[in-house]
């Protein structure tokens, strides 16, 4: 991870916790994660793919106005894993880089690979062409769209597992999380944690 630029937490021994949602499309639910994180003042990094891109850019500048990292997911959302080459990997990331700057006038800086699969081949690859790698040290199964288990079970999948450094990934397409998402906030603060932006971790 080090040799790379790649990380899953803050290794730092302190109460810090680090935002993170995928977004491969949208569910009808960012929008009103953005209007949380807002009243809380809470920044957060999104993981955007190609096509959320083609879709989404009222969303996109909301996030970038607001505050908020735009990370790249890749143009076609593969397992870079399984690529041929470093080349294929790296134009999975500037397909999607180029278009982002074209409307936005910056590059990304951080890179998320789909399904969490890596090898130090996707590592290098990314921090060849530019990234730093954003895994997590928490997560639980919250991207199936069409599955709703309700807020209270969103809250009781996140809370217990709040730990210092913490990245946590959460899926935007989620309508649990973002019913829950207030409530997780208040509850990590009330346990003395302190939101940050991933340009505040230290690899």
């Amino acid at each position: 991870m080090k040799k790379y630029d790649a990380c899953y937490m803050d290794l730092r021994e302190n109460k810090t916790l680090y935002l993170t949602f995928d977004e491969g499309y949208e569910n009808g639910y960012t929008g009103q994660i953005l209007d949380v994180l807002k009243k809380y003042e809470v920044p957060a990094a999104f993981f955007i793919t190609g096509s959320y891109f083609d879709r989404e850019q009222e969303l996109i500048k909301r996030m970038l106005d607001e505050g908020h990292i735009v990370g790249n997911h890749t143009e076609h959302h593969p397992n870079l894993h399984k690529l041929e080459n470093p080349e294929k990997m790296q134009e999975e990331l500037k397909i999607l880089d180029d278009k982002y700057e074209s409307v936005f006038g910056e590059r990304m800086k951080y890179m998320r690979p789909p399904e969490g699969e890596y090898s130090p081949r996707v590592l290098a690859a990314a921090q060849a062409a530019g990234y730093k790698t954003v895994f997590w040290s928490f997560a639980y199964k919250d991207w199936q769209r069409d599955v709703n288990m309700g807020a209270k079970h969103a809250y009781d999948s996140v809370t217990p597992y709040l730990h210092s450094g913490a990245i946590i990934l959460l899926h935007a397409v989620s309508k649990d999380n973002a019913e829950a998402l207030g409530d997780i906030i208040l509850y990590a603060r009330e346990q003395g944690y302190e939101f940050k932006s991933l340009d505040d971790l230290q690899w």
